[in-house]
């Protein structure tokens, strides 16, 4: 997983912010957190939670992958399970160990598919992959 990338997020954010059109002050309120927190988050002097995160991304009206992807708690994929990883990352019932614990399951599975998906793909391209070698026993010599 990519290293947080707190100061980069802080002007993401920041610039988010006056695109639309919201002062701090505003913008803290919409997210639910103090206006002092949400300064030092754009200044790059705190790490923000996933949940954090999500609410900011609520009041901005843009998506909370696209703020964890800033930050560098998500890596930018396609296709990838970006919406189940952000759920997971975002759930308040489970703690961030508990959460690592399951985009770990998570990623196992996807690599193990992968290696399936290959394997069936290379077994296509070689149609004598999967037919045991056989021996012609009726074949009479005379």
């Amino acid at each position: 997983m990519a290293s947080l990338n707190v100061g980069s997020l802080g002007e993401y954010i920041r610039e988010q912010r006056r695109n639309a059109q919201y002062s701090l002050r505003q913008l803290a309120e919409a997210a639910g957190v103090s206006n002092p927190y949400l300064s030092q988050i754009e200044r790059g002097l705190r790490k923000p939670s996933a949940e954090i995160l999500q609410q900011i991304a609520k009041a901005l009206r843009i998506s909370a992958e696209t703020l964890y992807v800033q930050a560098g708690i998500l890596e930018e994929r396609r296709g990838d399970g970006l919406e189940l990883r952000a759920s997971i990352l975002a759930d308040p019932l489970i703690n961030e160990q508990q959460k690592q614990a399951l985009l770990a399951v998570y990623d196992a599975f996807l690599k193990e598919n992968a290696a399936l998906r290959s394997t069936v793909a290379g077994s296509a391209a070689d149609p004598t992959a999967d037919r045991p070698a056989t021996q012609n026993t009726h074949r009479e010599d005379r």
